[in-house]
Formats: C-alpha cells, sequence, structure tokens
C-alpha cells in the first residue's frame, strides 16, 4: 500500500573498482541517484540466486506497461528522446542539449513527462526549434514514425505534448469537483468520463457479496461507438507482449521454487496473467499471504491504485526481495502482538476486528526494483489491499532496510537538521532516536496500521473515491503514531526507552506542517496522497492542540520552526484524529472524509513556502530520490546451466536507463 556516463554504450563498467561502496551516483533537476546494497547476497544458496535472477527478468521485462498507463504517448516520447541521446550530432556543448540531458533524465526518471511525485507535467528548458532540429538530424529509420507519416508529423504530434503547459497537464487530477478522468493524462480510460466510469463498475458491485474481486483493477476502461468496455492486462489482451515475457521468467522462477507453497504462489499468478480474473488474482493473494516460510518474496503485478485518480486501476509494478533474518525479529514481535494493538486502539470497538487475522511482518533487502518501484520506491509495502483478504486470510508487511540505509548514508552532513530543526534539544533526539523510530514508524504502518480496523457489513470498499488512498495512508500514519509513545513498546523492548518517541513526533510535525513543502511547486496545491496524509495529519492536530497550546510555529532570527511543547497530549491528539478516521473508513462516510482532506491537506500557506523553499535551495539538497539497480550477471557452464550469480553495481544511470529501453522492449511504441 522515487557519474560520468557514456552516451552510447550501455553495459556496465566491470572494470571500475570500490574500495568501499558509493551510494551516490549523480543529481540533475530536483533529482538524486543513488545506488542500494543487496547485502547477504552472497550468502544466499545457488538456487536461491537462481530465483531471485528468474525473478528479477520478470520484474524488467514489465517496464513498458508503467511508461504506457502514465500516458499514451510516454513510449513514444522515450524512443524519439533516446534516439537523440545516443545519435544526435550535432553540438553536445550548448545550454539547449543540457537542457535535453535533463529533461531526457527526467522522463526516464518519472516513466513519462509527467513529474512522479506531483503528477504535474515537467516542461522541457531547451526550445521547440531545438527539438525539431535534433529529431531531423537523426536517422529516421529509428525513430517511432507511424506508417504513412513523416518526421515533420511526429514532431507536430509531441510538441504540443510535450511544450504545451495546457495540454496533458495533470497525470493523475485530484481536484476537488472536476471530472477527474477527464483532466488526468494517465492512460487508464479513453472516452468515458468520470460519472460513467464510476457507473460501469457500481453496476458491477453486489452489496452482499462479502468477497468482492477488485472491480476495474487490471484493465483500461474504454468507450468506442458508444460502448464501454473493459481492456483486460492478460497474456492475450492489452500489454500482452509484455505479460507473455513476465510469464516466461515466472516459469523459470517456478521450477526453482524453495518449496511447494511458493510455487504454488508463481504458478497462480502465471494463472491469472493468462486469464486476467480477477478471481484467479484473489486466489494467488491468499496463497502469497500464506507463504511465510520462504526467505525469497516478489510483489510483481498491477498492484496500487494511486494512479489512478478514482482509485480503481492498478499500476504495474514489481519488488523482489529476501527476508534479513536478524532485523526481522523486531517485526515479528510487532506481529506477534497484533491482537494487542488492535484491542487497545482508541478506536470505537465497532469498527475493531475481533480476531486480527495472519498480521505477518518481516524486514527485507531490496535485490530489484521495477515498474512503480523504480527509480522511486516505496520504503515499506503492506499487501493485500483487498478489505475480506486482509481480514480473513491477514497481510504481509515489510520494511526494505537496505533502501533506507542508502538513504541515510547519502543523507549524513547534509545540514537539514541545523536549519530546519528548532533547538538543539530536538536536534539531540533526532541524532540518538530518528533512525530507530523512523523505521518502527514504518513498521508499525505497514504491518499494524493498514492491516487494523473493519468495514461495517455493507459498507464499499471504494466509498471514499478520489480520497481514499489520503485516508487511508493517514490512518495507518495515526496508528503507527499513537502506538510509538506507548509503554508497550518499551516492555517488549523494541524502542529503548519513553522518550524515543518524541523524535519521532517532531519529525511528523515538522515535515507535515513545513519542510515537506520544498516540494511543492510556488502556487500549487498537495496532490500526491501521502504528502496529503501527513499535512491533513499536522494540520488538524495544530488545529486541535491551539487551545492548550500543544504546540506552536515560532519564530527565530526572522524564520519559522515547529516547537511541540506537550507531547503527552499531541498524542491524545493524534488518538482522537484516528479514531475520527477509522469511523470515516469503516462508515464509508465519504463527505466527513472529503470535508477534511479540503480543509487540512490541499492548500498551502504561500509564504511559509516560499520561506522553505528558499532555506532549502541554499541547502543546496535535491527533493527526490530514487535509485539505480544492480546489475545481475549469471554464469554459465558448457551445458548452459547456471553455476553463479554476481552482482555489478557500477553501471551509470543513463547506462542503465538506455539498456532497459534496449533488452526489456517489450511493447509496440503505440498502444491505441
Amino acid at each position: 500500500m522515487l557519474a560520468s556516463l557514456s552516451l552510447i554504450s550501455c553495459a556496465p563498467n566491470a572494470e571500475k573498482e570500490q574500495a568501499e561502496f558509493d551510494y551516490k551516483v549523480e543529481r540533475f533537476a530536483d533529482l538524486e541517484i543513488l545506488r542500494y546494497e543487496v547485502t547477504g547476497f552472497d550468502e544466499l544458496t545457488l538456487d536461491q540466486k537462481k530465483l531471485i535472477y528468474y525473478l528479477q527478468e520478470a520484474a524488467l521485462q514489465g517496464r513498458d506497461i508503467l511508461f504506457d498507463q502514465n500516458g499514451k504517448w510516454n513510449l513514444a516520447i522515450r524512443k524519439t528522446l533516446e534516439t537523440i541521446y545516443t545519435d544526435y550530432q550535432g553540438d553536445r556543448t550548448t545550454d539547449e542539449w543540457a537542457a535535453f540531458e535533463t529533461y531526457t533524465k527526467q522522463v526516464w526518471f518519472a516513466n513519462g513527462i509527467h513529474h512522479h511525485y506531483s503528477s504535474d507535467k515537467f516542461l522541457p528548458a531547451f526550445s521547440a526549434e531545438f527539438f525539431a532540429e535534433a529529431v531531423k538530424s537523426v536517422d529516421a529509420n529509428k525513430l517511432p514514425v507511424r506508417d504513412g507519416e513523416t518526421v515533420e508529423d511526429l514532431i507536430a504530434t509531441l510538441t504540443p505534448i510535450m511544450f504545451d503547459p495546457t495540454v496533458m497537464p495533470k497525470r493523475t487530477n485530484q481536484a476537488d469537483g472536476e471530472d477527474l478522468i477527464l483532466t488526468s493524462a494517465g492512460n487508464y480510460y479513453d472516452g468515458v468520463t468520470q460519472q460513467e466510469a464510476e457507473a460501469f463498475y457500481n453496476a458491477m458491485k453486489d452489496p452482499k457479496d462479502e468477497t468482492p474481486i477488485s472491480y476495474g483493477l487490471n484493465s483500461r476502461l474504454v468507450k468506442r461507438n458508444g460502448k464501454i468496455y473493459e481492456e483486460v492486462y492478460k497474456i492475450d489482451g492489452r500489454y500482452g507482449d509484455a505479460i507473455a515475457r513476465i510469464v516466461e521468467w515466472l516459469e523459470k522462477a517456478a521450477g526453482v521454487a524453495e518449496n511447494d507453497a511458493q510455487k504454488a504462489v508463481i504458478e497462480k499468478l502465471i494463472e491469472y496473467y493468462r486469464t486476467g480474473d480477477l478471481r484467479t488474482f484473489d486466489e494467488y493473494a491468499i496463497l502469497w499471504v500464506q507463504d511465510l516460510d520462504s526467505r525469497i518474496d516478489f510483489v510483481n503485478g498491477f498492484t496500487e491504485s494511486y494512479g489512478d485518480p478514482i482509485g480503481l486501476k492498478a499500476s504495474w509494478e514489481s519488488i523482489v526481495n529476501f527476508k534479513d533474518l536478524e532485523a526481522s525479529r523486531r517485526t515479528q514481535l510487532i506481529s506477534e502482538n497484533a491482537q494487542w494493538f488492535e484491542e487497545n486502539s482508541p478506536t470505537d470497538k465497532r469498527f475493531k476486528k475481533d480476531n486480527v487475522k495472519g498480521v505477518a511482518a518481516k524486514v527485507i533487502t531490496a535485490a530489484i526494483l521495477a515498474g512503480d518501484c523504480y527509480p522511486s520506491t516505496p520504503i515499506g509495502i503492506n499487501l493485500p489491499n483487498a478489505n475480506w483478504i486482509r481480514a480473513t486470510h491477514g497481510s504481509k508487511s515489510v520494511t526494505i532496510d537496505n533502501l533506507t540505509g542508502a538513504y541515510a548514508e547519502a543523507a549524513k552532513g547534509n545540514g537539514f537538521n541545523e536549519e530546519f530543526v528548532y533547538s538543539d534539544v530536538e536536534r539531540e533526539l533526532l541524532a540518538q532516536y530518528g533512525g530507530i523510530t523512523g523505521d518502527l514508524h514504518t513498521d508499525l504502518h505497514e504491518c499494524l496500521g493498514h492491516g487494523s480496523g473493519k468495514l461495517l457489513p455493507g459498507v464499499d470498499p471504494d466509498a471514499l473515491r478520489s480520497h481514499g488512498s489520503t485516508l487511508e495512508e493517514a490512518r495507518a500514519d495515526l496508528f503507527a503514531l499513537y502506538y510509538m509513545a506507548d509503554t508497550k513498546l518499551v516492555e517488549l523492548g523494541i524502542i529503548p526507552n519513553d522518550e524515543a518517541y518524541k523524535a519521532c513526533y517532531y519529525q511528523q510535525m515538522m515535515n507535515g506542517l513545513m519542510t515537506q513543502l520544498h516540494r511543492i511547486e510556488p502556487g500549487k496545491d498537495i496532490e500526491e496522497s501521502h504528502m496529503r496524509d501527513r499535512q491533513l495529519i499536522a494540520a488538524w492536530a495544530y488545529d486541535l492542540g491551539k487551545a492548550e497550546n500543544v504546540m506552536e510555529i515560532v519564530v527565530v532570527d526572522g524564520k519559522r520552526y515547529v516547537k511541540i511543547n506537550d507531547y503527552v497530549k499531541l498524542r491524545e491528539i493524534f488518538g482522537q484524529q484516528l479514531a475520527e478516521i477509522q469511523r470515516i473508513k469503516s462508515e464509508g462516510d465519504y463527505e466527513a472524509g472529503r470535508i477534511l482532506v479540503e480543509k487540512y491537506a490541499v492548500k498551502v500557506d504561500a509564504d511559509l513556502h516560499n520561506e522553505v523553499l528558499a532555506r532549502y535551495e541554499a541547502l543546496n539538497l535535491a527533493p527526490y530520490k530514487g535509485f539505480v539497480n544492480p546489475v545481475y550477471v549469471a554464469e554459465y557452464d558448457a551445458e548452459g546451466n547456471i553455476t553463479n550469480v554476481t552482482l555489478d553495481y557500477t553501471e551509470g544511470y543513463a547506462e542503465q536507463m538506455l539498456r532497459y529501453s534496449t533488452e526489456y522492449a517489450t511493447l509496440p511504441v503505440y498502444n491505441d
């Protein structure tokens, strides 16, 4: 639930050696590219290495799917940009060329022309005239020119899509009161309005069905000649070429599965990809949740619905991982006590689960990132998303340890705390406990927060509609925040003392009220669900605590800072917020949820925003980070059998993106 590069060669530089692991790759625009280390891979058995190798190949085969889901012109734009990037014979020392390089790297990072986080279209800093000249300078046979059209036609088509700010301005529009489908550039719908889409799926739903499928999850909804129907993602349907390649590698993975349960998971996923049947998807999700003994694990498929403005359709993603046995002891303790946390929640008894089922939590090492997990990636995952599966069969929650470690290493000494944290007292709290409570917040959010509570009988899981993602993330965050200060965690030995939680509370309020604003362009509203969640909690808590001065914004030397005066009272406020959002979720109270989101989560104080941007700019920090993947190299014997798999960490960002576009070009450029 984000170096020195060769322009032509895409192969990793095997001769480069590093005395110690180098996390930083390069920086451009508002992005910094990092590496992550797959610690412990060498300790795995040969069959486990082969399994990861096959699964990571299956993961990479789906790359084109996400580009197409994010916008119908993205693959054509990417192909055009990459042809220029490798073949342009003009002057590569000009400002126009530098701007072109930056734009191309942004498109790679965002899997399209819209920002990966804000979903706003980012505009080229080079001119349309330069673009036209560059397109004409390369071999037309390498460009995505349609049959019967010319290079000039290609330029005429792509120029307004790339350069005109009024054309497809938002990938995912969340503005209240607008037709969210018609005003979104994402490729989940074609020719239908929001009202038509919602009516289409509402007509399918049976309010008495206690095990509903995730309607619309794996399809594009289109209207042709007055008829509305689904183009289902399956091996003989939409995205069939890519799915066939995914299945080919999944079949190899099934042959080296660690046990029968894991093999059954992989085979059921293959069946789902062949049929597109969402009942089969639910069967796969149940098998996946129940596979608790395998060390290797993965997500591969149409999973999260954040990219759909009405929260039904899923983007394609994959992550392959293996369990960190030592670090998972912490999450195991949490999951073993899941029933206690549920029973002691400040929510109404009507909304609590009588019997918490199958909450499985672990700390993992990411082995490969793909689709909507690459290059920008989550640091925690909780699946499956279907409420009835979670209630009946449980869920799996993970904290991705090697990614949070990479972020921490890259952030050392960057000056952020000195600039934005109120005083030495809070800075010391963060220095001592920020890492511990940060990981624990992710654990509690993913393991217990998303898995807590229940819907009342007859409540539609999609009742909160476009605000559902924001409210669900806020619910999980508030669950984590409330329990972060509970003595139960000290008793379990998960947190060192009853002061450590204050680091998490301070980070939450500072980020939600102020510092996350550095990710928003001046004059823009907050659109992304996780950012809305954080501001919703912080701004609402600030309001609730005003009468007792629980927290305040203080000014020192002309700069604003968050100051918390009463941490105990703040915890009570978090409990109050959790109770209300759980009620909204359990009752499907769309209007109450909409009012909360629109009041607290969307609008930005312009003066504070400008101040944060100026202070952040002075630090010269990139607001967003993402990763390049390691390269998995299979070694073979004379008979063609894999004898070992090794890792190469030396591939650069552009090298990797160009190689992926060559080796994993699984879809036609145009998917009308």
